[in-house]
């Protein structure tokens, strides 16, 4: 059983939820030294006393963290770092799929109005 769920929903599509997957995975094998390697749509991570993984879909992110005998004592400051980490990629993530099109055709016609006004 995890010590660590989350459950995020996001309009990255698979591709976009992966590269932000990528990045989370990045920053966290600097904090925790983590070893991070994708099977498929899962990205699985493990170093001495944890272990996890991440399924993403297009949708959805599930993460499932397993912490050792030794680490359960810091669950909280762990799971507060991936909590963060998961937010942030996910926040700063550019969506490769979905809404994407009609945000930049709303820039773009907004961006069309001042240009007209001026003509």
């Amino acid at each position: 059983m995890a010590d660590i769920s989350l459950n995020r929903t996001h309009q990255l599509g698979l591709k976009g939820a992966k590269a932000a997957a990528d990045k989370m995975s990045v920053k966290l094998n600097e904090k925790f030294d983590l070893v991070c390697t994708w099977n498929g749509d899962t990205l699985h991570f493990q170093r001495s006393g944890v272990n996890g993984k991440m399924i993403v879909t297009e949708t959805h992110m599930q993460l499932e963290v397993t912490l050792g005998f030794l680490l359960k004592a810091m669950k909280g400051p762990i799971e507060k770092s991936v909590v963060e980490n998961l937010d942030n990629a996910l926040a700063a993530a550019k969506p490769a799929t979905g809404k994407a099109p009609a945000k930049t055709t709303t820039t773009t016609t907004a961006a069309k109005k001042p240009g007209s006004k001026k003509a």
